[in-house]
């Protein structure tokens, strides 16, 4: 059996299917874990949506904040994007199948010494905390409320953990930090709008991985979400959104001896944002 985690898919269906084709993916034996960010932007996140889904236990994805955008969008809490690409899933005979299967998807996964998440953990978490913390939103978002959820999830503010904190705050804190957190400071203060190379990081910030002590460091952190920073494999971090979105190539890594395999891009498309 092998493990093939996989970056930010965003809807590139044809790379998909090529990549799965490199690694000559077997589902009776083998595991895709893949960092989320299924869909939106790209040209074909329908087809993607039903095949993660078709795979049943032999996909493990968590969310990232395209998915969660998408649950709002088909629930009335958001609104489509000038850029986004996902009329087709929300017009989809399946669609509601399909997204009451995203909405059970995780926010974290661990296995071993290993991590998937989106974007990233707050520094001042372990991952036995990152874990319990993931249980709280996959509750809020499976639950029988998770329209109101999804109505509350966003926003910038509180930009830093507290335990103390209660209600949607803690909710926000914790769904911004797993599905859209890149640089934060010392203390752990996220900040959101950046998503440039690490060399234009704003003074006093830095990548969340390299903040000092940080809580999750025995564990090897697997994530996507900033395709500025590209491929990034490191003894306890692994970035793989490599932009196929916008021309890169799609990227996976087996797990068991850190290959790197990467399909290019059929399609790019331009940055409209």
């Amino acid at each position: 059996m092998a493990i093939y985690a996989v970056g930010d898919i965003q809807g590139c269906y044809v790379e998909l299917q090529q990549l799965l084709k490199q690694i000559q993916f077997d589902p009776a034996q083998d595991k895709l874990w893949l960092v989320g960010d299924l869909v939106n932007r790209g040209p074909d996140s329908l087809a993607v949506l039903r095949l993660v889904k078709s795979l049943g236990d032999s996909a493990i994805t968590v969310l990232g904040n395209h998915d969660l955008h998408l649950l709002a969008v088909a629930e009335g809490a958001a609104e489509l994007h000038r850029s986004d690409t996902l009329d087709e899933i929300l017009h989809a005979p399946d669609r509601d199948e399909l997204l009451l299967w995203l909405r059970q998807q995780r926010f974290f996964y661990a296995a071993d010494d290993w991590v998937l998440v989106h974007a990233g953990l707050a520094p001042q978490w372990s991952v036995q905390q990152a874990a319990q913390l993931a249980f709280e939103v996959e509750t809020a978002l499976r639950g029988d409320d998770y329209a109101v959820f999804l109505a509350r999830m966003y926003g910038n503010t509180p930009n830093s953990w507290d335990d103390e904190l209660t209600g949607y705050k803690r909710l926000r804190v914790i769904t911004n930090a797993f599905t859209r957190m890149r640089i934060c400071t010392a203390q752990g203060d996220m900040e959101f709008k950046f998503k440039g190379e690490v060399e234009k990081i704003p003074a006093d910030y830095l990548p969340w991985f390299d903040v000092p002590q940080r809580k999750s460091q025995d564990a090897t952190i697997i994530f996507g979400h900033w395709s500025a920073l590209g491929l990034k494999v490191l003894p306890n971090v692994i970035a793989l959104d490599t932009g196929c979105l916008w021309g890169g190539p799609l990227t996976a890594i087996r797990l068991d001896n850190r290959e790197i395999i990467q399909v290019p891009c059929a399609t790019p498309v331009a940055k409209n944002w």
